[in-house]
């Protein structure tokens, strides 16, 4: 599983360009990773941790998203083997991809070892390669902190008086400091006298003068210390003045360089060396409606017949990779709402080609890779507030759970660690299987459509209906998470091996008791009645959007707790206060109650529930607010805390979702004084001024830009070009022969050639069209280019890499 960091696309008049991704893939050959460290005479902690040069960019996105700032730790081994991969997105300025190996010693300091620094322009050159990097020392002096420096030089001659010899002299000068800023205007103006030689008889000023040519102005940037180490080297230039010319000013910026000869004496071959496999991406997004040809074509691959023939599922067969094509597939069908139409389709095709109900959605295909990639995106809350309680009660006690009699320690106790172990699975199974009713709705349409698809395709298989649903819902979710809950966002860090191997071993437990299948740590009559929960469980997840919660005649208790409600104001001269009460949730009716175990003092039969979305803070200056929606009046509620508010919002919008007369647009604020606060009505009928949230999870549409992903997909499709023509072959050769595919051409999923050679068509003349824009993009933007401005300072190789490409070659392509 790899970690993923969203930022915002630069957008502009013309364009939208996006500094793609970076991402450590897993060697797929002999099942070792493609990130291995090997790190000499060491018997510490090792980790490494990764940043991108300006250093403060990079650390600040982790920091929000995860609150990480280290990660991999692997203990007591001087040849660490991490095995994880990581994707993330970078920003346009960065310079270096930079990896920091360090030592952790038993008092958790850390000290550096080394680094690998990959150049911004040779990461095509070790694109989706294996390769060793040989680590190189790291010092203050070589570690460049800031980008650029603008600098303002002119040059004066003023005669002197005499004509005594002067020699030549060093001299420096000092700023004043600059506080409390990360861009600071030092706006200063310094002499500097350049006196001449002897020997030199003209009147005029030659700055190109032998002797004059040697002189230099260096300007070096420090960042004040208060501390007795001294002031902390960030970088700086050398800027020879031969560069004034003629005119004799110059005014550029230019790119900050570590100090010459800055690094410490290290034998680098002592210090060990670290194995990589970098994928790196760049994406420049246009306009919206540059895309609409390929993005119309991609979101009607749902209604193409077959749906191998469609877009979205060639780009599955022609990728190396399924991965690559899942991500960006899965969040544009997320961004337009169709990605349970799309699903439904590739999965119903991959069940019919399944010839065993055993191996179902068994191996990594197009439709599990985008399953998975739907989950993470879709369910993500969902996953937190189910286990992350107990995954944090786990972490904090350290219980012993070690059940194999050869890993025992000492002073462990088999049955004491067993009992252990049983408790933890009966919570975790428990939470989860009591979870259904906030199973994120657009899980719930997929597991409906992959149910039913399984047991239309193998009816004398009662249980497949079943199986089909657990290969994702334990196997592809809950018993990954529980394994590894650091990925998922359920930990800050990496447990301990001790933590690790308990969450191993619960991991391994839940997932066969999820997939209906024996257990050794499990008594027989234990897992019979795991085997009914479970049924029930994926029963009430994988039920059709149609489903009644009334058809279940008991009423089963969904969610309870205290809460502070408004009075609804049902007599006309009553008082609108707010009071605490007791809530009690089920499948019938929604009640709340003057303390627990009274009679309820109102009660809203779940049918009745309209929609159920926040309320505006302004509305009563309270935090944490919700509403339930009714017929007559809405109901205003104040949960304890954030999360408790969106729970109860999840929990609520979840079981009265199939309610015939569901509102499509509510008021986010309160009607008070007569009007509405948020559109100012004054009807208190008024229909709603904003479109309900009910379905997909707001986050999503929010996060996700449809025009980026289209553009991800035109490169993955560009990338893979020779693909495409080999897969119109290869239709041509089957709509021909008609007989037995041609070994080449056997990798492609083929069921009607001529549908499957007209799409590719479309898909062909899509890309270059698309191709012919970013050509003359890029060609316009190396027009305008100006050494020496801002964006690309002078000094910075990775710029002076780009115009000489663009020099030899006009027609440049992503």
């Amino acid at each position: 599983m790899a970690y993923r960091v969203e930022t915002t696309p630069v957008s502009s008049q013309t364009s939208k360009e996006v500094l793609g991704s970076i991402c450590l893939f897993p060697d797929k050959a002999g099942g070792k990773s493609a990130m291995d460290c090997h790190v000499q005479q060491l018997s510490k902690q090792i980790f490494y941790s990764f940043s991108i040069t300006p250093k403060e960019e990079l650390c600040l996105s982790f920091i929000k998203q995860f609150g990480l700032t280290q990660w991999l730790v692997s203990p007591l081994s001087s040849s660490p083997f991490y095995g994880e991969d990581f994707y993330c997105e970078i920003p346009r300025s960065f310079r270096h991809l930079s990896f920091y190996i360090f030592d952790r010693d038993v008092f958790r300091r850390d000290s550096s070892i080394g680094k690998v620094a990959v150049k911004k322009e040779d990461l095509q050159k070790y694109h989706g390669k294996d390769t060793w990097f040989q680590l190189q020392p790291v010092s203050a002096d070589s570690e460049v902190q800031v980008c650029n420096i603008r600098l303002n030089m002119s040059l004066t001659f003023v005669l002197p008086p005499s004509c005594l010899p002067v020699f030549l002299r060093s001299e420096a000068k000092k700023t004043k400091v600059k506080r409390k800023t990360n861009n600071p205007q030092f706006e200063e103006v310094f002499y500097f006298e350049v006196t001449r030689p002897l020997s030199y008889t003209k009147r005029q000023f030659d700055v190109e003068e032998e002797d004059v040519d040697k002189l230099a102005l260096r300007v070096d940037l420090w960042n004040a210390s208060n501390l007795k180490f001294g002031d902390e080297f960030l970088g700086g230039v050398r800027v020879p003045l031969r560069v004034l010319g003629q005119a004799g000013v110059h005014d550029a910026w230019y790119f900050l360089q570590p100090r010459e000869n800055g690094g410490k004496s290290v034998k680098v071959e002592e210090l060990g060396s670290l194995r990589l496999n970098i994928v790196y991406t760049e994406d420049h997004v246009f306009p919206s409606e540059h895309y609409t040809p390929l993005r119309d074509l991609l979101l009607h691959s749902a209604n193409v017949e077959p749906v191998s023939a469609s877009t979205a599922h060639i780009l599955g067969e022609v990728c190396r990779e399924k991965q690559e094509a899942a991500i960006p597939l899965v969040r544009l069908f997320l961004h337009y709402g169709k990605i349970v139409p799309f699903l439904s389709a590739i999965a119903h095709a991959e069940v019919n080609r399944t010839q065993d109900p055993n191996t179902i959605f068994r191996g990594n295909s197009l439709t599990s890779k985008c399953i998975d990639e739907t989950m993470k995106l879709a369910g993500m809350h969902y996953l937190q507030v189910t286990l992350k309680p107990i995954i944090d009660e786990i972490c904090t006690e350290h219980k012993p759970c070690e059940i194999d009699p050869v890993k025992l320690k000492e002073s462990e106790n088999l049955e004491t660690n067993r009992e252990n172990l049983r408790q933890y699975v009966d919570r975790i199974f428990n939470v989860i299987t009591t979870s259904g009713v906030r199973c994120p709705t657009v899980m719930c349409d997929i597991f409906f459509s992959l149910r039913e698809s399984a047991a239309t395709r193998f009816q004398v298989d009662q249980d497949v209906r079943y199986t089909a649903v657990s290969s994702f819902i334990f196997l592809r979710f809950f018993a990954p998470a529980i394994l590894s809950p650091n990925l998922f966002q359920l930990r800050p860090h990496h447990p301990d091996p001790s933590t690790s191997r308990t969450l191993t071993l619960i991991s391994k437990t839940i997932q066969t008791l999820g997939s209906l299948a024996k257990s050794k740590s499990v008594s027989y009559s234990d897992q019979s009645r795991c085997s009914i929960i479970s049924m029930v469980f994926l029963d009430l997840i994988s039920s059709s959007a149609k489903w009644d919660q009334k058809s279940i005649e008991t009423p089963i208790m969904l969610k309870e707790g205290f809460m502070i409600k408004r009075a609804q104001g049902r007599n006309r001269f009553g008082m609108k206060n707010f009071k605490k009460r007791w809530f009690r949730l089920t499948n019938h009716e929604f009640t709340y109650h003057k303390t627990k175990g009274e009679g309820a003092l109102c009660s809203i039969p779940i049918e009745n529930i309209l929609a159920v979305e926040r309320l505006e803070e302004e509305s009563f200056k309270m935090k944490n607010m919700f509403q339930v929606i009714q017929p007559e009046r809405a109901l205003y509620i104040q949960a304890n805390n954030c999360v408790e508010a969106r729970d109860w919002i999840d929990i609520l919008t979840k079981v009265s979702q199939c309610n015939r007369k569901r509102l499509s647009t509510y008021h986010p604020s309160a009607y008070l004084n007569g009007h509405w606060l948020c559109c100012k009505l004054s009807a208190d009928t008024a229909p709603g001024c904003t479109p309900c949230t009910g379905g997909l999870p707001a986050n999503i549409q929010l996060d996700v830009d449809g025009d980026r992903e289209t553009e991800r997909i035109y490169s993955l499709f560009s990338t893979y070009m020779t693909k495409l023509v080999k897969m119109q072959e290869a239709c041509g050769s089957k709509s021909v022969y008609d007989g037995p595919e041609q070994e080449e051409y056997s990798s492609f999923v083929i069921d009607d050639p001529q549908e499957t050679y007209k799409t590719l068509k479309l898909i062909v003349s899509a890309v270059q069209t698309l191709e012919q824009q970013h050509t003359k993009y890029k060609r316009d933007k190396f027009k305008k280019t100006k050494i020496g401005s801002q964006e690309h300072p002078i000094g910075d190789k990775s710029f002076q890499c780009y115009i000489r490409q663009q020099s030899e070659s006009s027609n440049y392509s992503i």
